[in-house]
């Protein structure tokens, strides 16, 4: 039978949270059940909430795609997990299977749309997907994967989309020794980014606007730091980087970045804005370059970003909630005052009469 579980959810496009009951379906042969632990709060969620992505396809509308949690059972067919493994979720829980982007490992890019963890059709079932503010999630077995117990569960709950979508541009574009990384934005993708790509050997500067974030900067352990409203900064760092990474969720001067890259260089984009980027073709082709974006990972490439991750002692840096302060953490994260990420404590969730 359906469990009825606590979640906190937005009962119509731009209101605010509030505790509503959610149900989760009863476990199918291959479906994972797993208890929430930590659950982290992303822009993203802000912007499906507000209606910035479209119309709620459910409500209430329950958010969150970081998703730690402990498995407390598991379907009859279920091979890849068991009772008392931690997990993680991180953006989606279904795909076609079938198209040659799922066919490839890469369900991310399904061609008939990858089933996100919240306002997605479950195939399963035909009800709309709730995310992870709640206290329980049942998902398929081949979309879950394991967080490995040195991380923290609390600080590895960002790693399930901050984390792996910052990991997989850096790696497709062979970040390593020797390569210049600039990550652009020091925020919850921003300070992930600058981790990882340290992580992986390449000398990393952190271009922010104003020079109120160095410190934080070089702690978390960029080689150089740069502020952007200087216009002369660009001249300096001409023809300087291999990558760009661009994690902020707002317009950039894509022509101003571009030529901060040496040849063949790559702007990468990752931060999730809704207006339009344009650029002058010329600043790409004098010197080879390229304008990059990406998802998040697969689930190859969640697991073993996660998997390195736990040999790197890479965690996000957060800030732990109780569940009634997610309306307030909504509108830290858009005042910037978080370092880095909001992390929900999933024992904390009310009653819901």
């Amino acid at each position: 039978m359906p469990t009825t579980v606590h979640a906190y959810g937005a009962p119509a496009v731009g209101a605010p949270l509030v505790p509503v009951a959610i149900e989760r379906r009863d476990v199918g042969p291959h479906d994972v059940k797993l208890d929430i632990l930590f659950c982290g709060i992303c822009h993203s969620d802000i912007h499906f909430v507000s209606g910035d992505f479209g119309p709620l396809a459910v409500e209430p509308f329950v958010p969150g795609h970081e998703i730690v949690g402990v498995v407390t059972e598991v379907g009859p067919e279920v091979t890849k997990h068991k009772v008392g493994d931690r997990v993680g979720i991180g953006c989606m829980v279904e795909s076609c299977r079938t198209c040659e982007n799922c066919l490839a490992g890469e369900q991310q890019y399904c061609v008939n749309g990858s089933v996100l963890v919240f306002g997605g059709l479950d195939p399963f079932d035909g009800t709309i997907t709730q995310g992870g503010y709640s206290q329980e999630y049942v998902a398929n077995e081949d979309y879950i994967v394991h967080v490995p117990e040195s991380l923290d569960p609390a600080a590895a709950a960002p790693l399930l989309c901050a984390g792996i979508t910052v990991y997989s541009p850096l790696r497709r574009w062979n970040t390593g020794p020797g390569t210049r990384v600039a990550v652009l934005g020091l925020g919850g993708l921003g300070h992930l980014g600058v981790k990882m790509a340290k992580a992986m050997g390449a000398e990393v500067t952190v271009l922010s606007r104003t020079e109120a974030k160095r410190a934080d900067a070089l702690a978390l352990g960029a080689d150089d730091y740069y502020a952007t409203e200087d216009p002369a900064v660009f001249a300096q760092l001409s023809n300087r980087f291999d990558i760009v990474l661009n994690t902020v969720s707002a317009p950039i001067d894509v022509d101003a970045y571009l030529g901060t890259l040496r040849r063949e260089g790559t702007l990468a984009n990752v931060g999730l804005t809704t207006q339009s980027l344009s650029y002058n073709p010329f600043s790409i082709m004098t010197a080879g370059r390229s304008i990059s974006a990406s998802s998040f990972g697969s689930i190859r490439e969640t697991q073993e970003m996660l998997d390195f991750a736990a040999e790197h002692g890479v965690t996000a840096d957060i800030e732990v909630i109780d569940a009634a302060q997610v309306n307030d953490a909504f509108e830290r994260v858009l005042a910037s005052d978080v370092r880095y990420r909001f992390v929900i404590d999933s024992a904390t969730y009310p009653g819901v009469a």
